[in-house]
Order: C-alpha cells, then sequence, then structure tokens
C-alpha cells in the first residue's frame, strides 16, 4: 500500500469510530512537537500575547500589594519626621556654613589677586585658579606662573626669530630730544 491509497482508506472510512479514533489520536499534540513549535517564528507569535498578558496581570498585582509599600518607605528614608524646630535648624546650619564657605572663598580670591600683582600675572583668570584652601590655591597660581612665563618667553622668542633682534630707530635723526613739529607739519603737508 502506498501513501495515496492510505489516504483514499482514510477518507472512505472517516465516519467509522475505530478510523475517527485513531485519526484523533494522529492530531493530538505531544510535548516534543508542542515545544519545538513555540520555538518557531510562528509558535512565539501565537504565544507572545498570551505571556504578556499574564505578565500584565502579575505587575499589576505586584503593584497593588507592594508599590505603594515602596513608595512610603522611600519617602520616610528621605525625609524622616522631622520637627520645625529641626528643620529650622537644618537650614540656618546650612546658611552658615554657605555664608562661611562664601567668606573664604572671598578671602583666597583676594589672596590670589595680590600673588598675581607680585608676580605680575594675568589677574582675568583667577577665579579658575582658586582651590578650596589657600595652600592649594597657591600652588595653582605657581603653575599658572608657570605656564605663563613659558609662554610669555615662547612669544618673545618667536617675534625675536622672526623680525630679528635689531630695534628699527625709525626714519628721523638721533636727535629724539627735541621734534620740530613745524618742519613735520609741512613734510605732511599736501598744499606748498
Amino acid at each position: 500500500m502506498n501513501l495515496e491509497e492510505i489516504k483514499q482508506f482514510l477518507n472512505d472510512n472517516k465516519d467509522n469510530p475505530e478510523v475517527k479514533t485513531y485519526l484523533d489520536e494522529l492530531a493530538k499534540p505531544t510535548k516534543e512537537g508542542v515545544e519545538g513549535y513555540l520555538k518557531t517564528y510562528e509558535g512565539q507569535k501565537v504565544m507572545q500575547p498570551h505571556l504578556d498578558k499574564h505578565f500584565t496581570k502579575g505587575l499589576e498585582t505586584w503593584k497593588q500589594n507592594n508599590l505603594e509599600k515602596l513608595i512610603d518607605e522611600e519617602v520616610q528614608k528621605r525625609n524622616p519626621q522631622k520637627t520645625p524646630e529641626q528643620i529650622e535648624l537644618e537650614k540656618l546650619r546650612k546658611e552658615i556654613e554657605d555664608e562661611r564657605k562664601s567668606r573664604t572663598r572671598q578671602e583666597l580670591v583676594n589672596k590670589a589677586l595680590k600673588v598675581a600683582k607680585e608676580k605680575n600675572l594675568p589677574d582675568g583668570v583667577i577665579d579658575f585658579f582658586i582651590a578650596d584652601d589657600e595652600e592649594n590655591t597657591l600652588k595653582n597660581l605657581e603653575t599658572l606662573e608657570k605656564v605663563y612665563s613659558e609662554a610669555v618667553q615662547k612669544a618673545v622668542d618667536s617675534k625675536f626669530k622672526e623680525h630679528g633682534r635689531d630695534i628699527d630707530q625709525g626714519r628721523g635723526s638721533s636727535n629724539t630730544g627735541s621734534i620740530d613739529i613745524d618742519s613735520l607739519a609741512s613734510e605732511a603737508s599736501i598744499r606748498k
């Protein structure tokens, strides 16, 4: 018997109870068959909505049972119950600390400006070199002085290399003590 004959026999005897029972057994899915199908793209498309629905339901249940408690605990941790006096005291402490930091910073700025003036450093960039204490601020200024001096020296050397070391005295005579304005005006005058 070949496959076509078997199909024909099953089709002709489909109303026979024995054939029906046999076909129902063949149509029954196996565990391996279902797992294999679910690993395919089509199987995942079938199962994903059911998994999402189940997950959403579980998440909603968890939120109802646990989320409010977790939020309350976190709020308590971040904002423990304090008396108005404690809150005011913390506020005053913070203001005093901020004032102290501001005063210290101003003292450091003044000291840095004084040192910058003594060392002929540009004072427009001093704010960038202020540290948390005087020692570090002075170290920063020393670094600035070193880098600034090196940059100035490089620029001077570059100019000397470019133009040479001779300084041009100009067109006039070597007598720079007195200048005759009339002669300068007559040289510059277009009308004669």
